[in-house]
């Protein structure tokens, strides 16, 4: 299955969202039991009042050098496992995506 989807104007995939990770980063992609590849995460936030989501579309702007209005939890909003659109015209976040590393 393919990590990344096109959408209107950019890019979608999953991503598994570990709060109070201990440090903001962005660690790989992972497979998941269903055969679809996740690319996990891992913010300092709490899950509480969105503060893990804000701190999660910062980290993602920040990493793939887009504006945080470029970042959307398009599906997850209260989950760990979520679906990240990314708007943007630049092939930069798509092959910064494609290329990283995997975990297992």
């Amino acid at each position: 299955m393919a990590r990344l989807r096109e959408r209107d104007g950019g890019i979608s995939f999953h991503l598994r969202l570990t709060p109070k990770g201990g440090r903001d980063a962005v660690e790989g992609w992972t497979p998941a039991a269903d055969g679809q590849e996740h690319l996990k995460a891992r913010v300092r936030a709490v899950p509480e009042d969105g503060k893990a989501n804000a701190a999660l579309i910062a980290l993602l702007a920040k990493t793939l050098d887009v504006p945080k209005s470029a970042v959307h939890i398009v599906a997850g909003d209260g989950a760990r496992l979520k679906t990240i659109a990314i708007l943007s015209a630049s092939p930069a976040p798509r092959a910064r995506l494609e290329n990283w590393g995997d975990t297992t």
